[in-house]
């Protein structure tokens, strides 16, 4: 189920389905602007490197001016995107930061939020066009539809946990593949592409706003299988519980963090598992049982009622003590297939198979080839470097010599 060429919960649709007649090359303004978020460029910086008034990039994107070829290559070059990429008629995910699910939206800098919302855009119209080829499963997220979420699960992030569980028939043991189960029901997962300077704020975000739910992983978490699977559970509690969208709000955040705690590990289950004991041997026997981290594990012991306030206290800085020191080391994503997001790249398989290339898709999206490889979860290529010939220098012979 891990190989993204053997994934029964994915079906061809038409396997002569062709790419859409070439796009008119009119200029879109909101292509513009989704491109310098994408690239985290400020009106002002843009400006300077393209050696213009940053009044023209704004009249630019509200569609004042059109600019000039020129411009537009010069804007390609910069934003790292083809030409194309800004000509009208492709489909185009309109979204913004308020509809998105961040947790430290206040600590976020605009350009941030920003470059998140454009990621989010992104992958939503690669999956736009890999359905028109591939079925995807269907998105089974209680009270979805479309983009509209109604609320349709309880109050309670303890029920809500536990409702989700019966409705996706999990049982009450460990889930061994956090991503993807919530791929299998129809919910697209993504890694982001942020730098090591966005990794303290930039945190894991989702959204019920598009087509399809789009949950969004930090790569700076999946260093730490454990953190990593919270995460996307935290997100899926937003997706089930949250129709009202509210970024960083404190209590939806703490109810996501409940929802997680009760989705990965359910009281009755995790309480007699839980040693009477809190010893790190113990700990971390139960913590790679259940797929959650010693951490988590200390605040679901003070939860349930198992630990006291200063015992947790007293171990949670025990632990924290040995992971500065390198003690614990955490476990990479790498070594967990059933952790990567996997939905899309499967897709794409699926549709390579039956004549799609990569770089046809690319050009039917207008994104450039490492993009394309990004927001599918594919390694990049590396350039490979072979002589062609060589000349060997001219052999110097001496006066009388043969």
């Amino acid at each position: 189920m891990d190989s993204p060429t053997r994934a029964p919960w994915l079906r061809l649709i038409d396997p002569d389905a062709k790419a859409p007649t070439p796009i008119p090359l009119e200029f879109n303004p909101e292509r513009l602007t989704q491109a310098r978020w994408l690239a985290g460029e400020t009106r002002r910086a843009l400006a300077d490197k393209m050696g213009v008034d940053p009044v023209a990039i704004a009249q630019w994107e509200v569609r004042a001016v059109v600019p000039r070829p020129d411009h537009i290559r010069a804007l390609s070059k910069i934003l790292e995107v083809p030409s194309s990429f800004f000509a009208v008629g492709r489909p185009h995910a309109r979204l913004d930061a308020s509809a998105i699910h961040f947790r430290q939206f206040r600590q976020m800098s605009t350009v941030q939020r920003n470059r998140a919302v454009a990621h989010t855009q992104l992958v939503w119209e690669l999956c736009n066009a890999l359905e028109k080829r591939v079925r995807f499963p269907a998105v089974a997220l209680p009270g979805f539809t479309g983009g509209e979420l109604t609320r349709a699960t309880p109050n309670d992030p303890f029920d809500a946990a536990r409702s989700l569980r019966r409705a996706w028939e999990i049982g009450d043991g460990p889930i061994s593949r956090v991503v993807r189960t919530i791929e299998q029901h129809g919910i697209i997962v993504s890694m982001g592409a942020f730098g090591v300077d966005d990794a303290a704020t930039i945190d894991a975000f989702s959204t019920t706003h598009l087509p399809r739910p789009i949950i969004v992983l930090s790569p700076h978490r999946a260093d730490d299988v454990f953190r990593h699977r919270f995460s996307a559970a935290h997100e899926l509690g937003h997706l089930v519980m949250h129709d009202e969208c509210i970024p960083g709000d404190a209590v939806q955040e703490r109810e996501a963090d409940l929802f997680a705690a009760e989705f990965l590990t359910p009281a009755d289950q995790i309480t007699p598992a839980l040693p009477k004991g809190v010893t790190l041997d113990s700990l971390t026997a139960v913590s790679q049982a259940w797929g959650v981290s010693v951490e988590s594990l200390l605040r679901r012991a003070k939860e349930v009622g198992t630990l006291s306030y200063t015992s947790h206290q007293r171990a949670h800085e025990r632990y924290s003590a040995l992971r500065k020191n390198g003690s614990i080391k955490p476990e990479s994503i790498e070594n967990f297939p059933g952790e990567n997001p996997a939905l899309l790249r499967a897709a794409f398989a699926v549709a390579d198979e039956n004549g799609l290339g990569l770089k046809a898709l690319a050009e039917e999206l207008q994104f450039s080839l490492p993009q394309t490889r990004r927001l599918l979860g594919l390694k990049q290529e590396s350039t490979t470097l072979r002589l062609v010939s060589q000349h060997p220098r001219p052999v110097q012979r001496t006066q009388g010599a043969p």
